[in-house]
């Protein structure tokens, strides 16, 4: 599939300690039980707008999910004019139902495990800054620093040295929770450790684009990944 080079970021020789500084998240699929429904949302955009069968319009989403939609789009029809319709009908449709979505079950006792073995834990999402915060609001989860998708100001590099910066950390103490290929890539990109959360993908998927690869199941696995 063409991904990241498992010699450079996913070398688990470098031992969980190098991991336990600083635990960035992404939101959707990996702290929120969301990306069923937008899968569906954008199935059935993509058919209304393009014609796109909807099992089709599906595994695109998914395969490219991990992005910002309208960065999502330009992969599955590049510089098409009917795009920017198509954006802003997933992303209006997808803010009726988005707080009502809630974290997975062990997300508040992971993350306040985390916090207790002195970890910051942040929120990276390439959803809308609002957004995330509203939904973040309205559980009991308590992040160190929360990252959405603003103008100039993305999931990946962006965000990441934001938290470098802020946290006065060096990349190898920084690793990356996320459940898609492209979360997987920002880190390579960056330059942090990694760990796949399966669902959206599963672990033999995440090994095809990335070598070998530590992945969890759900999020309190982590305290055994990171030997905490």
């Amino acid at each position: 599939m063409g991904g990241c080079d498992d010699t450079i970021l996913f070398d688990l020789l470098k031992g969980p300690k190098n991991m336990k500084r600083v635990c960035i998240f992404d939101f959707d699929g990996t702290i929120i039980d969301s990306m069923e429904e937008f899968a569906d949302i954008a199935a059935d955009v993509l058919n209304k707008h393009f014609g796109m069968r909807k099992e089709l319009a599906r595994k695109e989403y998914i395969k490219t999910s991990g992005l910002p939609f309208h960065d999502q789009i330009e992969i599955i029809h590049p510089k098409d004019a009917r795009n920017s319709a198509a954006v802003n009908e997933y992303e209006e449709t997808k803010k009726k139902t988005y707080l009502s979505k809630k974290p997975f079950d062990d997300a508040e006792s992971t993350i306040t495990r985390l916090k207790n073995s002195g970890i910051k834990t942040v929120v990276s999402s390439n959803n809308f800054q609002e957004l995330v915060d509203d939904l973040i609001n309205k559980t009991a989860i308590k992040f160190d620093m929360v990252l959405g998708w603003r103008k100039n100001f993305s999931k990946g590099r962006d965000h990441f040295e934001h938290v470098r910066k802020t946290f006065d950390c060096k990349p190898e103490d920084m690793t990356f929770i996320g459940d898609s290929l492209k979360d997987a890539d920002r880190a390579k990109e960056y330059g942090i450790n990694f760990i796949g959360k399966t669902g959206t993908f599963n672990a033999i998927d995440f090994e095809k684009h990335c070598g070998k690869v530590p992945t969890i199941n759900a999020l309190n696995d982590l305290i055994k990944t990171l030997q905490l």
